[in-house]
């Protein structure tokens, strides 16, 4: 993959993930300042390589799963130890804005169970996916309201993948165990649910209920993955920092 392409690649889905319609190529060719056809030309390609598909005929372009996948490698590559990006973007700062509005509101509770709902109801508000946490034995999720009402779940057989997957994420976190600072499966990489069309964000973080705690979200593949994954991991980060504190 030449470096042009893989710009267009990351361009079709931050472009998607914020328009929720297919990426055309007039839209890329004025972001890269350059004819429609060469586009054209690129998406053949990414297509071919299986990073993008057409939804239906004379549309624009989406991305794959595997597309995400190389977009998300890509940014969990720039995540520092705190869960920041390495960049001065605009998009970094705002970030970091949406983080410490995060932490003022965990930190203003005085019990480890309060906090943590505090951290995935927050969560929920400002990424508008589904939140979720482990509390010893239980599974605490809230946002089912923002979740269902993104496009992509209009379809009743997508609510029921949905449904499912969220039937076995305990029993799965119990037993897979994952342990990486933020941990992204994306589409069919998810345990259950493969044809839900979701991914699954989350941080481990330890807690006085077990030593392999989670927070995250559960959101449509088209999302701010930038974004979300760094909120996601400074949850985590926060709530060892103020249950430990």
């Amino acid at each position: 993959m030449t470096d042009r392409q893989r710009e267009i690649l990351y361009a079709i889905i931050e472009e998607y993930a914020e328009l929720a319609t297919p990426v055309g190529s007039v839209t890329l060719a004025k972001l890269f300042d350059c004819s429609s056809a060469t586009i054209r030309a690129e998406m053949v390609k990414l297509e071919q390589m299986g990073y993008i598909m057409q939804p239906h005929t004379s549309a624009g372009r989406i991305p794959t799963d595997a597309g995400y996948r190389l977009y998300v490698n890509s940014l969990q590559e720039n995540l520092d130890n705190d869960g920041k990006k390495k960049d001065d973007s605009q998009e970094s700062v705002n970030t970091d804005r949406t983080a410490k509005a995060l932490t003022t509101r965990i930190q203003a509770q005085s019990r480890a169970d309060y906090a943590i709902r505090t951290a995935v109801d927050s969560l929920v508000e400002l990424t508008g996916n589904l939140g979720l946490a482990t509390i010893g034995e239980q599974l605490y999720i809230s946002g089912f309201g923002g979740l269902f009402s993104q496009p992509e779940f209009i379809q009743n057989a997508q609510v029921q993948a949905v449904g499912k997957l969220l039937d076995n994420i305990k029993p799965w976190l119990q037993e897979v165990q994952p342990n990486e600072a933020i941990n992204v499966y994306i589409g069919s990489e998810n345990p259950v649910g493969k044809t839900s069309n979701v991914s699954l964000i989350i941080s481990r973080f330890r807690s006085p209920y077990s030593d392999r705690s989670y927070i995250g979200v559960l959101g449509p593949t088209r999302q701010s993955y930038k974004r979300v994954m760094s909120l996601v991991r400074h949850a985590g980060l926060m709530l060892e920092d103020i249950i430990y504190d």
